[in-house]
């Protein structure tokens, strides 16, 4: 009787997406369930619900093949660049060449501008190296700096901590991003150069935040080492990659990707060879192993090793890798599966009613599910998932774009206990629950908000981007 009440009023898949982001939700938060299982059991609620609130609608074993089938389809478009990513990460941390950056830009800023170079930092590392990592690599050289100069080790800290979540966000290769522009069918270069455009305002934002909460809520750099911590000495420069073998693997596919994106929006202006060519080495995953051949081929020169010893540092970060690809693969198949179910007609006549900003309601959905559960990507996967069901047959009504770095910044939006980067933050910096509410908290706030502002303002202006 329920299904066909269900049916009769119009609602159904308005229900079944309401009971699947509750599932979601239930299973990180109650159940402590792995983010990949949360995600792929709520694909197979939406299959099930399908199957039964929709008159004629598939069989419950078309259903659950369904899922296991864009779940393959979303591994396929996925996989191989979040492993050659996490590849470029991890051979960049071992061969000292993001140390070798991180040095460079504060040399060119000068110490007394170390804050803007440390996010300068964060904001480059992000892109191919997963934030936690980036913060156990540059929190040494914030107390460092604190330690020599005596105070604003709270402003050192934040300042890696807004530079790096903005790309970790919104940039493409990091699994969020990329898996979001995939769910948006968003050109790969055209997210890079976008997230990139729109991630310098907010994190200037977050830089100038830390500054103000440095001044409110200092915390002495000492109170962060236990007693009788002995500080290790640096590496020596000479021991250290040169500047432009270390940047390499980061800017060169980035380059490349976004030489083909501009290519591909010049039809019949090139001819068909140099397209081709172009279109071949800007491809994503072709431009990022570029990148990993030259990072891992830097770790070998300085380990003086050869290719056959690279294997130590490629294989754990392709283990991590694998975690996070089943989640991303797994969102991707619960956002093919609520478009299946014909959610996104239900809430595109809702929203239509009540006249709601898409950019808006993107970041809602974010910020609602990152508050609920924690997770930055599950967030932003999710919420791209509700909104590519509700994208008509011409899309919506400003540029994809902003949808994509909406997801973003409403994932980071509110961080508190429920989120592993919280606690991250806390104990490598030595703050209590309290002084990582009062700073941590509202800085990742403030890029988020300022994230929110940007887009509004530029999606009134520039609906389309001149599309």
């Amino acid at each position: 009787m329920m299904p066909l009440i269900l049916a009769a009023t119009g609602f159904t898949p308005l229900v079944i997406l309401l009971i699947s982001v509750a599932f979601i939700i239930a299973a990180i938060v109650a159940l402590r369930l792995h983010a990949f299982f949360a995600l792929i059991f709520a694909a197979i609620v939406v299959g099930i619900l399908n199957s039964l609130l929709t008159p004629g609608g598939p069989t419950l074993v078309q259903s659950v093949d369904a899922v296991m089938a864009e779940l393959g389809t979303a591994t396929g478009k996925l996989a191989f660049t979040i492993a050659i990513a996490s590849v470029i990460g991890a051979a960049l941390m071992e061969s000292g060449a993001a140390e070798k950056i991180v040095r460079r830009f504060i040399a060119v800023l000068g110490e007394s501008r170390a804050p803007l170079a440390l996010m300068a930092c964060s904001f480059v590392l992000g892109i191919p190296v997963f934030f936690d990592t980036i913060f156990f690599l540059l929190v040494p050289l914030a107390r460092s700096l604190a330690l020599r100069t005596g105070r604003d080790f709270t402003l050192y800290l934040l300042a890696i901590c807004v530079g790096g979540v903005v790309t970790h966000a919104t940039v493409p290769p990091t699994p969020g991003p990329l898996a979001v522009a995939e769910l948006l069918k968003i050109d790969i270069g055209a997210s890079i150069l976008f997230g990139l455009a729109v991630g310098i305002l907010p994190a200037l934002a977050g830089l100038a935040f830390a500054g103000w909460c440095n001044r409110r809520n200092p915390f002495p750099v000492s109170a962060s080492l236990p007693p009788g911590t002995v500080i290790p000495p640096e590496v020596p420069e000479s021991a250290l990659p040169g500047f432009f073998a270390s940047i390499a693997p980061v800017v060169l596919p980035l380059i490349l990707i976004g030489i083909s994106s501009v290519a591909a929006g010049m039809p019949g202006k090139l001819s068909p060879d140099l397209a081709g060519a172009l279109a071949f080495i800007g491809n994503k995953n072709t431009a990022l192993f570029l990148g990993a051949l030259i990072a891992v081929g830097v770790f070998i020169r300085q380990k003086r090793i050869g290719w056959r010893d690279a294997g130590p540092v490629i294989g754990p970060p392709l283990e991590t890798a694998g975690t996070i690809i089943l989640i991303t693969a797994a969102g991707g198949a619960f956002g093919a599966m609520i478009k299946l179910a014909g959610v996104g007609e239900s809430v595109r006549s809702l929203t239509t009613d009540f006249a709601v900003n898409p950019v808006l309601l993107a970041w809602l959905l974010a910020c609602v599910l990152r508050i609920a559960q924690g997770s930055t990507t599950v967030a932003m996967i999710t919420a791209a998932s509700i909104m590519f069901s509700l994208a008509g047959p011409t899309g919506f009504s400003v540029n994809s774009l902003y949808i994509f770095a909406a997801c973003g910044y409403g994932g980071l939006s509110i961080s508190w206990m429920n989120d592993s980067g919280f606690w991250i933050f806390s104990r490598m910096s030595g703050m209590s629950e309290g002084q990582t509410l009062r700073t941590w908290t509202p800085a990742i706030a403030v890029v988020a908000l300022t994230g929110l502002a940007l887009l509004l303002l530029l999606s009134a202006f520039f609906p389309q981007l001149g599309r």
